[in-house]
């Protein structure tokens, strides 16, 4: 597997490893582009510390910061990294199916 899979494999996991970050993805995937105010409107969390969460999620690649009105920058959901995530577990998926299933024929005889 190509080293830059596994590098963004491994932001994609980080950043959703903290229960905050994957809320605010599910709030921006529910309810569209959205500002820290706007997401600190409806999460239980300050928009300082959405702020500080959304520049990690912006680091990893799952969201994309976009310049708005009155300099309010909204937040948008971007997909790429999450696939590219998706394809490295099926990458490891297919690793284990294949040695269980040698192990699983093994046993078997």
């Amino acid at each position: 597997m190509p080293p830059d899979v596994e590098a963004i494999a491994e932001q994609v996991f980080v950043a959703l490893a903290d229960p905050s970050r994957r809320s605010i993805l599910a709030a921006l995937a529910s309810g569209g582009p959205a500002t820290a105010t706007d997401l600190a409107g409806r999460l239980p969390i300050t928009r300082q510390a959405i702020a500080k969460h959304l520049a990690l999620l912006t680091e990893a690649g799952l969201v994309t910061a976009e310049p708005g009105e009155r300099r309010r920058v909204r937040y948008r959901l971007r997909s790429a990294p999450m696939q590219v995530a998706q394809q490295f577990l099926a990458a490891l998926a297919r690793d284990w199916d294949g040695q269980l299933d040698a192990l699983r024929e093994h046993l078997s005889r």
